[in-house]
């Protein structure tokens, strides 16, 4: 009697892909939330999946506002982002967009490395629509949504927003107050792909945790 042979014979999987170098935490939550300081509190390699914006002159973008809807998945390279991560996971590199927001379009390219890192961020918005794909393919670490109060957020956001000159004023605001008021929505449906809730602080000890890291000692 022949022995079927197993499940990965099947199919040809590159040397690596099996046993990936670093695995990846997503990180999701409402514009505002506290996900880039986060990532600048750890020092761990990080993804910053904003990058992966499709230009604003491409064909058939969401639109509100009079503008596009860069809150829509729609208006985000997933598949660019997935095989970006995917690289980083095995080969420990990978060259990532640069995306410069107020010009709603990439401007270069930037080499990211793990170096000797066991965890990889990835972080924004569009974060647990990766949740499914990251944990197939065994890369998954860790996949969560930063909840803080709202009305927090909506202030942080605006701030943030403005400071930078991301869009006219009035759009910032019709924009902020639409996303307050869907955050519950948001939040529930990232829950739903995958992603488990945590504050800022519970986050960063569970991410320290998985990076071997010793968590900082209160001032």
């Amino acid at each position: 009697m022949t022995t079927p042979p197993e499940p990965d014979a099947l199919f040809d999987v590159p040397d690596g892909a099996r046993r990936p170098r670093v695995r990846v935490v997503l990180i999701t939550g409402p514009s505002g939330s506290g996900k880039t300081a986060l990532t600048r509190r750890l020092g761990l390699p990080v993804v910053t999946l904003d990058d992966f914006y499709l230009d604003g002159d491409h064909p058939d973008l969401p639109q509100r506002f009079g503008i596009v809807d860069w809150d829509d998945p729609r208006s985000w390279d997933a598949a660019g982002a997935m095989d970006a991560l995917r690289a980083l996971a095995t080969t420990g590199r990978a060259e990532i967009p640069v995306y410069d927001i107020p010009s709603n379009a990439r401007t270069g390219s930037t080499l990211v490395e793990t170096g000797g890192a066991s965890v990889l961020m990835a972080e924004g918005i569009f974060a647990a629509q990766l949740v499914a794909a990251c944990r197939s393919e065994g890369i998954l670490a860790d996949a969560i949504c930063l909840r803080q109060p709202a009305w927090m957020t909506f202030w942080f956001r605006l701030l943030r927003d403005v400071a930078e000159a991301r869009k006219p004023l009035p759009t910032l605001v019709r924009r902020g107050w639409a996303l307050l008021r869907a955050e519950p929505r948001l939040i529930e449906r990232w829950v739903e792909l995958g992603c488990r809730t945590a504050t800022p602080a519970e986050a960063e000890r569970a991410i320290r945790t998985l990076a071997g890291q010793d968590s900082p000692k209160p001032s």
